[in-house]
Formats: C-alpha cells, structure tokens, sequence
C-alpha cells in the first residue's frame, strides 16, 4: 500500500546487492534471515499486529462517526482530514527522538498502553465529545509511536546483511496487514450481530473497534518477549539524575524533538532543493489523497450505491495483493531509469485507473453478468445475486491504480534523497510524511463530496463523484510534467 511508503528506511541501511545471480541469488536473498535473532521476528509479528489493527480501525473510522455518534458527512470527513490523519503525522514526527531516549521496548509498551485505552473509550463512550478527546485523539498519539520504533527495531534486531530483506518483509507484512484488514471489516459487518453484553449492545463499528482492541491486546505479551534493557533502552535512565522521574525526562524530550523539528525546516528553509521539493511532494499528495479516499471514502459510497456491507474491504485488498507482487519486480526492471521520469509514468498510469469510475454502468453490464463477473463477485467477493457494475469498475480501477503505484511509490522517496545535498539525505527523507500530510489534508473535503453526489438519502451521481477524484489525481502527472525543468535534477548512474 501507498500508507506504508510513509515509513522510509535511512540512507545506511542501503547494502550492497549479493554478488549471486539467478534464481540462488533470489533464494539467497531470503535464507540471510535462517540466523535471525528472535527478537526480528518478534518485530515482523509486532508489525503485523499493529498494521491490521489499524486497518480495520482506518476502514471504520468515518462509518463510526456518522453512525453511532451523529456526525454528518462533512463533519466526519473534516474530522478524519484534518485532525485524525494529519494529527498522527504530526506525532509521527515527534516520535523519533522519544524512541531514540527511552528504547524500544517502553515505546513500544507505552503507544500499545495508549492505543488500548484509547480504542476502549471508542468501544464503551457514545458521547461525541468524549469520544474524540479521550479516543480518537490520544488513539492519533498512540499508532504515532508504532511508525519509528518499528523501524528502529528492524535495524536493531538485524545484521547488515539482513537488512535489506527485513525492510522489504516489513513492508510487504503492512500489505499483507490491510489484506486481512479488509476481510475483518467485511466479515464483521456482514455477520450483523445484536451482542448484549450486560444491558451493552456494541454497534457492528464498536465490534470492529474491539477486534482492532483484541489484536492490541495480542502485542502486549508478544513485546514481552522482546529483549529487554538493551543498550537503548537505558538511554534515558542512564541520562537523569536519580530525582528526576521518568515522565520529567519524557516531556523534556518531547520538547527537543520538536525544537529539533523545528531548526531542520529553518535548515532547509534556505536551500533550494528543499523548495524543489516541496513542490515534488505537493504533486504527490494528491496521489495520495486517491489512496486514503479507499478508507474515507471507499466504504460509504459502497454502502450508497453497491448496497449495505458491500465488501469493500476486500476489493482494497486486490491492491495489497498486487502491490506485494509488483513493487519488487518493477522496482529491478526499472532500477537504470531515473526516479521522476518513472514517478511521472506511475502518476499518470494511477490518473488512468481513476477515470475508469467515471465511465457509464451500462458498459460494464456485460462484463458483470459474464464468467469474470461470476469470478470476481460470487467467488472472491461472496455476493448473492446479480454483480453490480460497480464491482468489475472497481476492481478495474484498483488493478491499473495498483501498477502505477508499484511504479511510483517507491521511488518517490529514492528521489528526496536524490535530490538531498550531501549529508543531509537524512533531513530530506525526514519530509517524506509531507505527501501523506497533503493528501489527509485534501481528503478532509470528502465529507462534502459525498454530501452533494452521493448523499445518504436521495440519488447518488457516482459520475460526477469520481470525476472530481480523477482530476484531482490527475494534478500530479501534469504538474510533474509542467514543472520538470524546475523540479528535476540529474541522478546519478541513470537515464533522465
């Protein structure tokens, strides 16, 4: 998934390529990870665990917010664009230098402890404001803290050799994680149960927080077992003086990291690759808001227009799938072509994908009530009766998105620390949230969107929705195109 390029491997975790080719050289690749520490593939189940929980939660997240506590369309949209999503980031970033002071196992502890009590307050509280200020809001606080310690965890707990092949695990799990996801949170809603529990009757929203809150209870004892006060983890301990506590020095830290997130952009403020970019990273924003609209946007307009509990989690899924496959085989046979021509060829590919939405149902009839809609609907999706054309246009649209983001993902990050002068590839990477950050942003006016073309009650014009989504994804290959003079610099050993 695109979700997952928001975690970047540093500069030095690049290894050389092993000198073996064909198909040992593949297999060699793999068998690196035979010595592995425990502790890694405690790290490879951490992140699975934490992934799928989020998923799910992601997938429920505006459903909730209109169903159980009485937001409108807009109001859910604002609040998943503009303070969840971007809310997360934000601790995203701060997260780092909080990991870095008190180890990996108390931040581990401590966002698991929070999401946990977070995620409970979801389930039990039918209060809006409760629910955003002791749920929603220390939920953002909690998942944040997963993104670096996981990454530094991956790094500690592997060799030099094994590095290269535990990130690519790590990032091929966060896939392997929204798959699942999207099977929960369709199996869950179509079960419709009425659970009462005590005089409590959890709503099928509340049900899938609590599977999310099960799976954050599963991690609990899984860190456990992960080796305990290593070196890092008795940075901060060792760093105070026996009075001050350890929240003291929490806040102390929390205060540095953003004193220090501030002087990277004052840094970077001056130069002016960093303007190129931004500009870069703006265009790929509006990509991304295209993939986040698949858990925003994706499970309400099934409901309006495919018919309740469509399973739209599991046609997301198609596009885990063909990301797990595609990344890596795209990436070798593209390796020689220069980062922003290939990023540009992705965009516009994904462009292509969307305005598949747009074209009329009735074209798409004879291919539902055919062998291929048979296929997709009655067999991998589990539907009774006739297939909505719907279903072939979105698996089409998925399938064509997923191969341009095969294309573009990965090299979008390549390129920041192309472009990065020397030394400071660790600051430009640190930007790489910026994308993620303008597509939350954008993805916030969806609440509008679904409101006026394809509101609750009345008719749905699904046309006219998804052409705003085509356009909008169209930005970033045009952009790209328009400002390439501007944005693009030579990479070295490649063809422009």
């Amino acid at each position: 998934m695109a979700e997952a390029s928001e975690e970047t491997v540093p500069a030095e975790e690049i290894v050389a390529p092993a000198l073996a080719t064909g198909v040992r050289g593949f297999i060699g690749k793999f068998t690196v990870l035979r010595g592995a520490q425990r502790d890694l593939w405690l790290t490879f189940l951490i992140k699975f665990l934490i992934y799928t929980a989020y998923s799910v939660t992601n997938k429920t997240m505006v459903l909730w917010l209109s169903k159980d506590l009485g937001f409108s369309d807009q109001a859910a949209g604002a609040l998943v664009g503009w303070v969840w999503a971007p809310a997360m980031t934000v601790f995203t970033l701060l997260a780092g230098s909080l990991t870095d002071a008190i180890g990996l196992r108390r931040t581990f502890f401590l966002g698991v402890g929070i999401c946990t009590f977070a995620r409970s307050v979801m389930i039990l509280t039918t209060g809006p404001t409760l629910a955003l200020v002791c749920g929603l809001l220390p939920l953002a606080i909690g998942e944040a803290l997963g993104t670096p310690v996981l990454l530094a965890a991956t790094r500690v707990y592997s060799t030099t050799a094994q590095r290269s092949i535990a990130f690519s695990i790590i990032y091929a799990l966060m896939n392997v994680g929204y798959f699942v996801a999207g099977y929960v949170f369709d199996f869950i809603r179509s079960l419709d149960l009425h659970i009462s529990i005590s005089g409590f009757q959890p709503t099928p929203h509340e049900q899938l927080f609590g599977v999310s809150l099960a799976l954050e209870i599963l991690l609990f004892p899984t860190i456990y077992f992960l080796r305990r006060e290593s070196g890092p983890d008795r940075r901060l301990k060792d760093s105070q003086s026996p009075r001050s506590g350890f929240w003291t020095g929490v806040a102390r830290t929390v205060q540095k990291s953003s004193n220090d997130t501030l002087a990277l952009f004052r840094r970077l403020i001056g130069q002016s690759g960093f303007y190129r970019l931004l500009v870069f990273f703006l265009f790929i924003g509006f990509l991304k808001a295209i993939f986040l609209q698949m858990d925003y946007v994706f499970p309400k307009f099934g409901d309006r227009e495919m018919g309740l509990h469509a399973p739209v989690g599991k046609l997301a899924g198609i596009n885990a799938i063909l990301i797990i496959v595609l990344a890596p085989v795209i990436g070798a046979l593209t390796q020689r072509i220069a980062s922003y021509r290939i990023v540009i060829i992705g965009s516009i590919i994904c462009a292509v994908g969307v305005f598949i939405m747009v074209l009329p149902t009735d074209w798409f009839v004879p291919a539902a009530n055919s062998a291929l809609g048979h296929a997709l609907g009655h067999v991998y999706l589990q539907l009774t009766g006739p297939v909505h054309p719907y279903y072939i246009m979105s698996a089409i649209y998925l399938t064509i998105f997923s191969v341009g983001e095969a294309f573009y993902s990965p090299r979008v990050y390549e390129y920041a620390a192309a472009i990065a002068p020397p030394g400071q590839e660790a600051s430009y990477g640190a930007l790489a949230y910026i994308p993620f950050l303008v597509g939350k942003v954008l993805i916030g006016t969806s609440g509008w969107l679904l409101a006026t073309f394809c509101p609750e009650h009345g008719e749905c014009h699904a046309g006219s929705l998804w052409l705003i989504f085509a356009l909008a994804a169209s930005v970033a290959p045009i952009g790209l195109l328009l400002f390439r003079r501007y944005i693009q610099v030579p990479e070295a050993g490649r063809q422009g």
